[in-house]
């Protein structure tokens, strides 16, 4: 029989997707999804290739999950902090930084985009978890122009201006000594740009 990690099978299913995943990240970073085998990040992670296959058939499956988790977790990470703000010229500011700080911290995967990497349907699948960092910015802009911090503008103009200026790792790719001014900067520009008072 194999070995259950944790009390019982809902804890070993967190154990392993923990161990996959903490494996997956490292991976991911290191060498791209190119290279990563199955068998190779059920070794690494220490659990059982039959295990590994019951929760995730292929390395697609396991991607889609992965990204699912990191998503959701970012998420309530984002909503947690601009909640913290009651103003939304702060709330804006609050997620510029955490867009870019997360930006900061994640290193691009060598190999293949993704996008040409994965069938489409589990692209799309992925690119869904955007939405509602997009719903969270948008909610911003639009109490900004509600309490009169800003002029009203389309948002389905400055929100892929916005997305457009915070996803460029350029920025980012800063000695670290650099980083925080150049998120500062970042800020002051995003508020200018929906036409906040600084």
């Amino acid at each position: 029989m194999p070995k259950i990690l944790g009390e019982s099978l809902e804890a070993h299913r967190r154990e392993v997707r923990t161990r996959v995943f903490d494996v997956l990240r490292a991976q991911l970073y290191e060498r791209g999804f190119d290279a990563i085998t199955l068998a190779g990040v059920a070794s690494a992670a220490g659990v059982g290739r039959t295990a590994l296959y019951n929760h995730f058939p292929d390395k697609e499956s396991l991607l889609v999950a992965f990204v699912e988790d990191e998503a959701a977790r970012y998420v309530t990470r984002l909503t947690e902090a601009v909640e913290a703000q009651a103003d939304p010229a702060d709330q804006l500011a609050t997620f510029v930084r955490l867009q870019l700080r997360v930006l900061a911290e994640y290193h691009m995967p060598p190999g293949t985009a993704l996008a040409s990497a994965l069938a489409p349907a589990a692209y799309r699948r992925i690119s869904a978890h955007a939405d509602p960092i997009t719903d969270r910015l948008r909610a911003i802009l639009a109490g900004g122009v509600d309490l009169g911090r800003w002029p009203a503008e389309d948002p389905d103009v400055l929100i892929p201006m916005i997305t457009a200026a915070l996803g460029n790792r350029t920025l980012v790719e800063v000695p670290p000594e650099r980083l925080d001014d150049v998120v500062e900067a970042a800020v002051r520009f995003v508020l200018r740009a929906v036409g906040a008072s600084i």
